[in-house]
């Protein structure tokens, strides 16, 4: 069986998206060459992380006796050994989550994993790597989204590309702020664009700081 490399494997509370609050198994894999201006796992993109088997990484999420996991990063994409992965972990029977920013194709995802594609702003510095084929892909998928937003311009941005897509008649559409952003300002755009946007606090960011969610 292949392999992958990996940063961690830990068990914590779901902060984002319509699983928030939720009990979670994190299979955090290394590696990404995005580059977002915001970028909270820096050296999860820059490590080499544990070279782990894919039956290995099955054994430690079932230790944790937890039915949802999420395959996160860096890019776990960037993995092509990702994809075994995610429909490995299907095939065990759990409610498997994959974050993902977009730049991968996801065509070859499991259908039975639920897509959680981060559409970067012009406030990351990568806006240009979503492509419109993933898009039209993702129509195809079980999937949410969400817009990372560092300023009002990006805030409008995502208002544009939604109404571009038609974004909110076919996912859940994240609204989540940077922590320089006042959040009451944010929630006031959301409620004056009258976009069923949903605001995304990062709640293991705000339960504990600095960690990566990692308690």
């Amino acid at each position: 069986m292949s392999t992958v490399q990996v940063y961690s494997v830990f068990y914590s509370l779901q902060g984002e998206s319509t699983y928030m609050g939720l009990p979670c198994v994190f299979v955090r894999l290394t590696g990404c060459t995005i580059g977002c201006s915001y970028c909270d796992t820096k050296g999860v993109a820059a490590a080499v992380g544990e070279t782990m088997s894919i039956a290995d990484v099955i054994e430690k999420v079932k230790s944790f006796h937890c039915g949802l996991v999420e395959v996160t990063g860096g890019e776990p994409l960037q993995q092509e050994s990702s994809l075994e992965l995610l429909t490995a972990l299907c095939d065990e029977g759990f409610v498997t989550l994959l974050e993902t920013s977009g730049q991968e194709p996801v065509a070859d995802v499991d259908p039975r994993v639920e897509i959680i594609m981060d559409i970067k702003t012009p406030g990351s510095g990568v806006a240009a790597i979503l492509s419109d084929e993933n898009i039209e892909t993702l129509r195809e998928k079980h999937a949410q989204v969400k817009f990372v937003i560092t300023s009002r311009d990006d805030f409008e941005f995502a208002m544009v590309m939604e109404k571009k897509y038609q974004l909110t008649s076919m996912f859940p559409v994240h609204i989540s702020p940077v922590e320089e952003l006042d959040r009451r300002q944010v929630a006031g755009w959301v409620l004056t664009s009258k976009i069923p946007f949903r605001l995304q606090l990062q709640l293991h960011k705000i339960i504990w700081p600095n960690a990566l969610g990692e308690r």
